[in-house]
């Protein structure tokens, strides 16, 4: 403690004991957590200030600086020199304490030069509610260091778990290092990806072409999201002067306006701005002390935000977020304000302005309502530089994609065209692969017949030992690799008259100053195929949950069968899965009393079976998470099904699976969903909420996209 105080009373001779007393326990107690002086001032400058105002605040940094280099000493068993006026000096002489004691008895006075002598007891000068309060913020810093050392994120356990190697090209490691390298292409060759033990990805080389619009496409659980996480953080060599955006988080929730926040990506117009801003300021500080270098400067500065239409930004901001459904009130509100989907279109919007070089999007209309996606689909159709995107929409790949990589088999393969022009020349190549096969075990088989019919004949040795030669030569057969097919299957249900399900001049508000409904009348049957659509917001989810009667309307007739049994399937189904659990026994918790065949059984129904069912549910993929959910939902036997959003983690196998299982439900279906192709698949009514009330489009989704498509029109 000496060293500490020695200092502490040097360089404030006014200081109080207690302070001392308070610096001393913070040092001793939590050095480990003081990397550097500035993480000390942090945590004791404040009070060090309060204590002293005449030392300004670079003063009291070299006092902490002065106070880390003891502490720095103390750890690597060093001794503090002696430190006056914040810098060290070695004494000439020994000196001898007790003369000097003496003679501060005699003289009673106190000289600050000498730091050797005792203080007078000045009595306590700080706050001592400051003190408290003080105290308070460096323990709550100390535990928040504590639980950053202890707990990890999960996004950081994530990205240990997951590793990448690859081959380099020399030369072009070479040309890149050179600065010299201004193309924007990206070519990655023979890499490997990891995911913990498992490999996801094995020798795969991709080219993306800069302007190329490449749909990444594949099973779910093979990889796709985390080649897109290693290549955004680096893990994956690209050209250095390549910029790199993912949309990956969402956006943080603070007092930024919405707007504020898409336009702060921009930063060289950032950068420009706020340069202007302060020569201004400065030359209607002293205008007749005007330098000719600033306004030099401040005539280049006007030109650069002209040649970058700066002035154009906040408009073409605007437009961003309007079309991602952000009314111009919301663009007006802090992001503070906005639930998680809402924020992750805010991280949407802002990869669209910013415009990087490689844009990789994660299944970006998973968070979008219809008209969104289809104003994003226009405006990616204009994107001009590289873009990457993983999604199970194949309407949506159709309208964006230039060109298509299918992960399979730990390979990338990389298709022109978009995902119907993919989709038919693999089956073609499968096709071709397997004619090819037969011809080839055909030709070995007719060589094996010769060799096996003449191997004893003298006559026809040479015959037989050239046929040897041949075969022998033959590169090794390789089947066709057959993709296993996914297959959903929902249980036979109970027949019921009609009417089963109805809404008669139903009204619904959560205040009455906020209706949500007025005047709703619609029904659905048993042989019923509604797909419900609408803006976020508008109350598609409210509308399913006073169908099922979770929600009491305020007004009007809710009626229901009596032997109707609803199977809801939430868009947060993961939400009410046991993680800690296989799924094997979360459905024998759920629906104790039945043996372990039946829960295999139905769970086999919906494509999780074998070692599958015996995998905790936490190291499901989200599709096969959505799986289990359906399965669990089946074992309470329903006969109606309504399901929200239950294709946002399917891929578009599982997506094609789920559309044949409901075709074939014998019950009834009310589905809410963006995915186009299986909106067109199975559904025979459209439910489209809007402004409070329901309606029902009589030409289904086509008439729907032709209204949206003209209300963007106009928009724009």
């Amino acid at each position: 403690m000496a060293d500490y105080e020695e200092v502490l009373t040097q360089c404030i001779p006014t200081i109080d004991d207690e302070i001392v007393t308070y610096v001393n326990s913070i040092l001793e107690d939590s050095h480990d957590d003081f990397d550097d002086s500035d993480a000390l001032f942090e945590a004791i400058g404040d009070v060090l200030m309060q204590t002293d105002i005449s030392k300004s605040e670079d003063e009291i940094r070299q006092i902490c600086k002065d106070l880390h280099d003891i502490l720095i000493g103390s750890k690597t068993g060093t001794t503090a020199a002696n430190i006056t006026n914040g810098t060290r000096r070695m004494l000439n002489a020994p000196l001898q304490m007790s003369e000097m004691v003496k003679k501060e008895h005699d003289e009673r006075t106190v000289t600050s030069s000498n730091i050797w002598l005792t203080k007078k007891d000045m009595g306590s000068a700080v706050d001592q509610t400051k003190l408290a309060k003080a105290e308070q913020q460096i323990q709550k810093k100390i535990t928040r260091k504590t639980e950053t050392k202890t707990t990890k994120k999960p996004a950081e356990k994530e990205e240990e778990m997951a590793s990448a190697s690859q081959q380099f090209n020399r030369k072009d490691t070479k040309f890149d290092a050179s600065g010299q390298n201004r193309s924007l292409d990206i070519k990655i060759d023979d890499f490997d990806i990891s995911f913990g033990e498992k490999q996801l990805i094995k020798g795969a080389s991709i080219q993306l072409l800069c302007g190329r619009r490449y749909g990444f496409v594949g099973r779910n659980g093979l990889g796709k999201t985390t080649l897109l996480k290693l290549l955004s953080r680096g893990h994956l060599k690209i050209p250095s002067h390549i910029s790199i955006l993912h949309v990956e988080q969402e956006v943080v929730g603070d007092q930024t306006i919405a707007l504020d926040s898409v336009l702060e990506c921009d930063e060289e117009r950032n950068r420009l701005l706020k340069e202007e801003k302060e020569i201004n300021a400065q030359l209607s500080s002293s205008p007749t002390k005007t330098d000719a270098g600033v306004s030099t400067r401040l005539n280049e500065i006007y030109q650069q935000l002209e040649a970058m239409e700066a002035d154009k930004a906040p408009a073409k901001a605007a437009v961003i977020l309007a079309g991602l459904g952000f009314t111009p009130k919301m663009q007006g509100q802090t992001t503070k304000e906005f639930s998680g989907g809402w924020r992750m279109r805010l991280a949407l919007a802002r990869a669209l302005f910013t415009k990087p070089d490689l844009l990789l999007l994660d299944e970006p209309t998973n968070m979008l309502d219809m008209k969104a996606i289809i104003w994003l689909e226009n405006y990616l159709q204009k994107w001009q530089t590289t873009m990457l995107v993983v999604s199970h929409d194949r309407m949506f790949l159709n309208a964006i994609s230039t060109d298509i990589l299918y992960l399979n088999n730990r390979l990338i393969e990389t298709y022109r065209g978009n995902y119907d022009i993919f989709h038919k020349t693999r089956e073609q190549r499968l096709i071709n692969q397997q004619k090819e096969y037969e011809a080839q075990v055909q030709y070995r088989e007719h060589l094996q017949v010769f060799i096996d019919r003449f191997r004893y004949n003298a006559n026809r040795a040479a015959s037989v030992q050239s046929k040897l030669k041949i075969l022998e030569k033959l590169p090794p057969l390789i089947a066709v690799e057959k993709v296993s097919t996914v297959t959903f299957r929902f249980p036979e249900c109970e027949r019921l008259s009609p009417p089963i399900l109805q809404l008669d001049e139903v009204g619904f508000y959560y205040s009455k100053d906020q209706v949500i409904f007025n005047s709703i009348c619609v029904n659905a049957d048993m042989e019923s195929r509604i797909c419900i659509v609408g803006e976020n917001g508008a109350g598609k989810t409210t509308l399913l949950k006073i169908l099922q009667g979770e929600l009491s309307v305020t007004s009007g007739i809710c009626h229901t069968h009596r032997n109707l049994s609803i199977g809801y399937f939430s868009q947060h189904h993961v939400d009410q899965l046991e993680m800690d659990q296989t799924s094997l026994e979360m459905m024998a918790e759920k629906f104790p009393g039945n043996n372990s065949e039946l829960y295999r059984n139905k769970l086999g129904q919906f494509g999780v079976s074998g070692d599958l069912a015996l995998r905790p549910v936490s190291s499901l993929s989200g599709g096969q998470k959505s799986r289990v959910a359906f399965a669990v939902l089946c074992m309470q036997n329903p006969n109606f099904l309504i399901l929200d959003e239950p294709t946002n983690h399917l891929d578009m196998e599982t997506i094609d699976a789920l559309g044949h299982a409901l075709l074939k439900f014998k019950g009834g279906v009310i589905l809410v969903s963006h995915d186009e192709r299986l909106i067109r698949m199975i559904c025979k009514e459209l439910w489209v909420v809007q402004g409070g009330t329901v309606r029902t489009l009589e030409g289904g989704f086509e008439e729907y996209k032709h209204i949206v498509e003209k209300e963007l029109e106009m928009n724009c």
